[in-house]
């Protein structure tokens, strides 16, 4: 169990060798874990204070003058509060700036609805030029954030609270999803810390006599088209799971691909439409239904 955010700031430290580097935080610098990169580069690292606008303005600055500015608070504050400065000053001129967001879904757990962005991957993957990446684990966000600082352009990375279990062995390449089970009953298409429970839906189909696929979708956007047309054309149904808003995220990009090439059985795990409420970042994901129960019981409706 480890988290994500640590393997944020693990990834942060090896890129200060990067000269073009720059880290900018909205004064959550200890809980983002950017304060690493600070610990080995002070003098490319700042403090924005509690002003996600004006950081997000400033970082498009830094990259119009050759920098690779990361810049992160927490996701309800760096696409809510400042989604109009991401839209119009990194989006519109197309700019080399990465949006790291920590605490992202219902497992930032007892602070509550007004902290619990359920809407993020809706709103960036909307925004022209965004690639909008969501890792599944430790190993690979360590490896997805060397990724992103390597390409040009927007990229936002929606990161978790909580320490989740480690299910990949980090390989990563943008605009590709990852095969981590195969079967050939049905598909379930997961993202972020959703990934881990569909590995355990799986194990559990496996013993009623239902042959899982389990696909990792860390990136939503580009989405991947092949995998999903392949799933689609090699299973019986595809079953997405997400901690988001089924509106707007992996779900509705896998119904996207599927309406216009391949039609199938679709069936979307996330938070239907509603806010989060305090508790356990856990206890929420079995009460929203995002439990690995409830993707059990998705697969079962279709039979084996």
């Amino acid at each position: 169990m480890k988290a994500a955010r640590d393997a944020y700031g693990e990834a942060l430290k090896e890129l200060a060798k990067k000269e073009r580097v720059v880290v900018l935080d909205a004064d959550l610098s200890g809980s983002t874990k950017t304060s690493e990169f600070k610990k080995v580069c002070p003098e490319r690292f700042f403090n924005m204070g509690i002003a996600e606008q004006n950081m997000m303005g400033t970082a498009a600055g830094l990259a119009a003058s050759g920098k690779i500015p990361f810049a992160s608070t927490f996701a309800v504050f760096a696409t809510g509060r400042a989604y109009e400065i991401i839209r119009n000053s990194i989006c519109y001129p197309n700019l080399n700036v990465k949006v790291v967001a920590t605490h992202a879904g219902l497992t930032v757990g007892e602070d509550g609805a007004s902290h619990q962005m359920l809407e993020d991957i809706s709103l960036m993957r909307g925004l022209p030029n965004m690639t909008v990446i969501s890792p599944a684990d430790y190993n690979e966000t360590i490896t997805a954030i060397k990724a992103v600082a390597e390409m040009e352009g927007p990229v936002y990375v929606r990161l978790g609270r909580s320490k989740v279990p480690v299910v990949t062995d980090g390989k990563f390449e943008i605009g590709k999803a990852t095969t981590l089970k195969e079967g050939n009953d049905i598909t379930i298409a997961a993202t972020g810390v959703m990934v881990s429970r569909a590995l355990g839906a799986h194990d559990i189909l496996k013993e009623k006599g239902i042959s899982a696929r389990v696909i990792n979708f860390s990136t939503i956007k580009p989405i991947d088209t092949g995998a999903i047309i392949k799933a689609a054309k090699e299973t019986r149904g595809i079953i997405t799971a997400e901690e988001h808003n089924i509106i707007g995220g992996l779900g509705s990009a896998v119904a996207e691909v599927l309406s216009e090439n391949y039609p199938t059985r679709l069936k979307r795990i996330g938070v239907k439409d509603s806010f989060g409420r305090s508790g356990d970042g856990f206890e929420l994901l079995d009460y929203y239904g995002l439990g690995v129960k409830d993707i059990v019981e998705a697969a079962m409706e279709w039979g084996n």
